[in-house]
């Protein structure tokens, strides 16, 4: 699934007419390249869900014939539903699968994502998160066994999950925006109507395993902002 309902405030004065996943880098909006990514690790059925501009992104679609996959849309043009919402309201179109790969429309990677997977199924878990030692503001926090324990905002100190930010016992990793999620989430999760899957993590951590997937060697970057798109097309052909 990739989540696309976003208003992409921070990528205006584009997003002011047009959805950010229609953003372009070296001449292919991030929907087609994300897609096309996909498609180079077998996977062809994508949904994607819609709010902001959503015509634009159903007709490029319908236009292109999803590039060579299967896409399907999951309208939230009445209300934007976060990722946590967003999901819960594409299930059907989900489901049956037992594994669901997530990412983010405005972020542009080289991750191996059979590597990823094949991590996922290993470690027998209910979410991996594909995470990097990058500076921002946000973090999610793990302990020295790759497990979920918290999430800090080093801008405002506020911590959630922990007491305080140890590194002798606990590591900080920027959340990359792609995450493989076990289907039996669904039956877990509590929240309803407009939430962010981070809330269903940080609850859920307490009883499952979410474990980070550390790919700090990969290319990768959120496109955004303007000036990322610039960045993207010299990382991205």
């Amino acid at each position: 699934m990739l989540f696309a309902a976003g208003l992409g405030t921070r990528l205006k004065p584009f997003t002011d007419k047009h959805p950010k996943a229609l953003a372009i880098v070296n001449g292919k909006t991030l929907l087609q390249r994300n897609i096309e990514y996909l498609q180079s690790y077998g996977i062809k059925k994508v949904i994607v869900n819609v709010h902001h501009f959503a015509d634009q992104i159903i007709k490029i679609i319908k236009d292109n014939k999803g590039w060579g996959s299967e896409v399907l849309i999951s309208d939230e043009q009445d209300i934007v539903l976060e990722t946590g919402g967003g999901l819960v309201k594409a299930k059907e179109l989900l489901l049956p699968s037992e594994h669901i790969l997530l990412m983010n429309v405005d972020i542009l990677t080289n991750l191996n994502i059979e590597t990823f997977y094949n991590n996922h199924i290993q470690n027998n878990v209910l979410i991996s998160l594909a995470v990097a030692e990058r500076k921002t503001s946000r973090y999610f926090v793990f302990n020295k066994s790759n497990l979920l324990v918290g999430w800090l905002n080093e801008s405002t100190n506020e911590t959630r999950g922990i007491e305080l930010f140890d590194d002798n016992i606990h590591q900080k990793l920027a959340f990359s925006g792609i995450h493989i999620i076990d289907s039996k989430i669904f039956s877990l999760i509590q929240q309803k109507g407009k939430f962010s899957l981070v809330d269903v993590y940080l609850d859920l951590m307490k009883e499952n395993k979410i474990i980070a997937y550390n790919h700090s060697s990969d290319q990768f970057i959120d496109v955004g902002k303007p000036e990322s798109i610039v960045k993207a097309a010299l990382m991205f052909n």
